[in-house]
């Protein structure tokens, strides 16, 4: 395993020692740079500290951007979106050359994509990225989202079914003319702070899920100071700033401070797939997509699901002001979100965001020559903090500052050449959001998804699903589930043709499959 402690690591300042000398020095110079900013205010309570913890302050003192961190709060304040400011704002569908749809293509033609994509991988070119920074919070759960059980058969997590995709791709790859001895998918893991200790200790009590350690690599996004509306970095504690995540668009900068940017150079990956951890039907590193996205050329790929009505609560990706977006649903009037293409009958503002991007490794190290001016988006929040006057801790009742973060697609405005690319719904995009019985998107639809896609997967290949008597198909699906070690996505099932299977079952192997069948 790599992780980002050694040698992937953020360099950390050393704790500055409270009783020495040259720790008078350092305060003072913290403590000028600091009110020539304007956030004097967090040193107000260090005489009062034991020396732990002023130690512990002027340590994350000294780490802070202090002057980033103005700078940012001052642009997310001044120039918002502009589709919140009401400026005049132009969008427009997406170009006809840059989009392409599975739902459309000939079978050929996916073929095709697929066999690119499949070489690219068989060379050793390909890196994906998971944003798993998430806690199952709204699940009930407060482990990292990915080690959650949707309870399938098998009770195989989020972590376990993605680990064993990359294991088949692997395996499909190498079969590929001209692959290399030994085919690898390095997994770049983005976690937060919080999910960081438990995720590395689930990868490692679980063997890495098949994986060789050393093609996994942890590492952590950023983090912003939770400020005031009139740009006050509050304090959680007396001795601690309150800091927040910078969002999954803090990626860009966690991929190039953490060294995860040079691992890729050192193993010469040249494309990368990313996605977030939280979509059970994500095909990752998906051969198809990376294809696709290869043949155009692209420095920047998006996959998107059609919108299955025009308020759909969910953000579009367009033209606006003639460059690449997201566009949030709520940013949208209903004459252009009912808009039709004529053309095809579809929503012309229908290609939903779903979070599943491609990259070429030169455009992620492009990302930092314009940083400065992406957009930061302002998440209004109750956050606890510290009466300056008093010193008491407040749990505020009502929303009292802001966290400031950054999308991942927030990078679009900024591409060259963009790919997108749609891709049908129920095979692809099944996001984890909701809580236990809340109809959708929770673990119950999650569960459903994925048994049903198994038995498409079967009656493809030309099988027929025999539903047992003793199986209780919960929401309404029967209860088959395939390992993805056995198939990725459908293929390699050819030999049930004209055979059957009779559930409830949970196939772990080939073997178990070609056991099952009659």
């Amino acid at each position: 395993m790599i992780a980002a402690t050694a040698p992937l690591s953020i360099q950390t300042p050393k704790p500055v020692d409270a009783n020495t000398g040259a720790s008078s020095q350092t305060f003072q110079q913290i403590k000028e740079r600091y009110q020539a900013a304007g956030q004097g205010h967090l040193l107000n309570f260090y005489d009062d500290l034991p020396q732990s913890e002023q130690a512990a302050l002027l340590t994350q003192l000294q780490s802070l951007n202090v002057e980033r961190s103005n700078r940012i709060h001052q642009k997310a304040t001044t120039c918002p979106s502009p589709m919140l400011n009401n400026q005049s704002v132009l969008l427009a569908p997406l170009p006809k050359e840059c989009f392409d749809s599975i739902l459309e293509a000939s079978s050929d033609k996916v073929k095709e994509w697929e066999n690119i994509g499949l070489t690219q991988i068989s060379k050793n070119k390909v890196g994906v990225i998971l944003l798993a920074g998430g806690q199952g919070t709204r699940l009930g759960s407060s482990a990292p989202k990915g080690c959650y059980d949707i309870n399938l058969p098998s009770s195989k997590s989020l972590f376990q079914i993605q680990a064993e995709r990359i294991l088949r791709l692997q395996e499909l790859a190498s079969k590929q003319e001209g692959a290399q001895s030994k085919v690898v998918i390095p997994w770049y893991v983005m976690t937060s702070g919080p999910t960081r200790p438990a995720t590395v200790k689930f990868f490692e009590e679980n063997g890495y899920f098949g994986l060789e350690s050393e093609n996994i690599v942890f590492f952590e996004q950023g983090t912003l100071p939770c400020m005031t509306f009139d740009g006050k970095i509050m304090l959680e504690s007396k001795s601690q700033i309150a800091v927040a995540p910078d969002g999954n668009g803090g990626v860009y900068a966690a991929l190039r401070g953490t060294g995860v940017l040079s691992n890729m150079a050192e193993r010469k990956i040249e494309y990368l797939h990313a996605y977030c951890v939280d979509n059970c039907l994500v095909r990752v590193a998906d051969p198809v997509f990376i294809g696709y996205c290869v043949q155009k050329n692209a420095d920047c790929g998006a996959k998107v699901v059609r919108k299955k009505s025009p308020d759909e609560p969910v953000g579009v990706v367009c033209l606006r002001n003639e460059a690449f977006n997201v566009v949030e649903y709520s940013e949208i009037d209903d004459e252009v979100a009912q808009r039709i293409n004529p053309k095809n009958g579809q929503l012309a503002f229908g290609a939903g965001n779903i979070v599943n991007h491609f990259y070429t490794v030169d455009f992620l190290n492009k990302v930092e020559s314009f940083e400065s001016e992406l957009e930061y988006h302002i998440a209004r929040k109750k956050i606890k903090t510290v009466d300056l006057a008093t010193g008491q801790t407040i749990a505020p009742k009502q929303v009292n500052g802001m966290k400031l973060e950054m999308f991942v697609f927030d990078v679009f405005p900024f591409t060259q050449r963009m790919a997108v690319f749609e891709v049908d719904r129920r095979e692809e995009f099944s996001p984890l959001k909701n809580a236990p019985g809340t109809g959708e998107d929770c673990p119950e639809t999650s569960r459903r998804d994925i048994l049903q896609q198994h038995v498409r997967f079967i009656e493809q290949a030309g099988g027929k699903v025999i539903v047992g008597k003793d199986d209780e198909q919960l929401e309404g699906a029967p209860t088959l589930e395939i390992s993805p070690l056995v198939s990725y996505s459908g293929e390699g099932l050819g030999f049930v043709a004209g055979k059957s299977i009779k559930t409830p079952i949970s196939i772990r192997t080939l073997e178990d499959l070609k056991k099952a069948v009659y």
